[in-house]
């Protein structure tokens, strides 16, 4: 996507020197915008476990090439041993988000075919360039997948305002380039139809605020920052058309993870006749797990829910504290939305019915 009219990716490897890896320090945006390297495997630890990166397919893609950087740093004749520690630590950095360990096992089964410790670190870092590469063409035919579901509402409408409401940030910085959620939103816009969209918050990290807000301005997409709560307002008095949320794991029985409050917003969906959509590349099915329950949900600091950082007007990131002291806090970062109240799910195969044997017969090979 593009920031002040120059196109970048989410993550990439320098140019100059293709053993460390550029990511964007989300948790500086939207106020500043910086360029962080990763040269270690603990780099790309703490870029994914400290939210500098985040969103399923970014994480994938970090965790891909954090392998590769755990390749570059070993020992030799200890480059196995290297990697299977660094899986082990990359798999506990963020627990629920499926394209992690996919990504990890990715690497895991390519450098088997290394026939020496040099091989095997070719074949790292072109896996996951590969890895990286995949995410943002899923991301863009899935793109043209969920255009049809716009047009189709659009005729509808008679060509009047098409009103889209997402949910945390499922754009290009949740990804490596296009996103999943914002993907059919960015190719409707491209075909000329009106479209407006509801940005919620997205407590505790703001991810609605601070992301797709700021994503969607750099696109010149018009929208509105909203609460977390004003959703189901909204949808009772008619001004959304569809919900578009992305999904950090979907099992393939139909039942997704998202950010905390998705369920909320499935929910009131329902209630109110509005179709709920879900975006995700394939690299997000979970193929083992049948019921989302058993999914398991990330819980992080509870002061990332009693403060909250933001600009100050001498023009620093500062954080303050928003409870008295010693308040109790617990932070869940996602819930499970059952397939029930699924529309249907937006994949680069095309739309799918949030259902076993449909996601099944669009990926026999699984």
């Amino acid at each position: 996507m593009n920031i002040n009219k120059q196109h970048y990716r989410t993550i990439w490897p320098d140019p100059e020197n293709d053993e460390t890896i550029m990511i964007i320090d989300q948790r500086q945006l939207p106020h500043k915008f910086v360029i962080e390297p990763l040269t270690t495997l603990n780099d790309a630890v703490v870029a994914i476990k400290d939210m500098h990166v985040r969103g399923a397919g970014l994480i994938g893609a970090t965790a891909g090439f954090g392998m590769y950087l755990a390749s570059v740093n070993a020992r030799d004749g200890f480059l196995n041993d290297a990697l299977e520690q660094a899986a082990e630590l990359l798999d506990k950095s963020r627990p629920t988000a499926r394209n992690l360990k996919w990504a990890v096992d990715r690497i895991l089964e390519a450098v088997e075919k290394g026939i020496d410790e040099a091989e095997k670190k070719t074949i790292a870092f072109q896996t996951a360039c590969e890895i990286a590469d995949e995410d943002a063409a899923f991301c863009k035919a899935l793109g043209k997948h969920g255009l049809e579901i716009i047009k189709d509402l659009s005729k509808a409408k008679e060509g009047e305002t098409i009103n889209i409401l997402t949910h945390c940030n499922a754009g290009w910085l949740a990804f490596v380039d296009y996103g999943s959620a914002t993907a059919p939103i960015y190719a409707a816009r491209d075909a000329g139809i009106d479209i407006h969209v509801w940005v919620d918050e997205t407590r505790p990290w703001n991810q609605g605020a601070r992301l797709t807000a700021w994503e969607l301005q750099q696109e010149n997409i018009p929208c509105t920052l909203i609460t977390d709560n004003a959703g189901g307002h909204l949808m009772q008095k008619g001004m959304v058309d569809m919900v578009l949320v992305g999904t950090d794991r979907t099992t393939h029985t139909g039942d997704v993870a998202n950010k905390i409050g998705t369920y909320l917003k499935a929910l009131a969906a329902h209630d109110n006749q509005v179709p709920f959509y879900v975006a995700l590349p394939s690299s997000t099915f979970d193929w083992e797990i049948d019921d989302g329950n058993e999914i398991p949900i990330e819980e992080r600091s509870g002061d990332e829910i009693t403060a909250i950082s933001g600009l100050h007007s001498n023009g620093t990131i500062e954080t303050i504290q928003l409870t008295a002291p010693e308040t109790r806090a617990v932070n869940y970062s996602f819930d499970i939305t059952p397939a029930r109240l699924v529309t249907g799910l937006i994949t680069e195969r095309g739309i799918v019915a949030a259902e076993k044997q449909a996601i099944h017969k669009l990926f026999p090979e699984k």
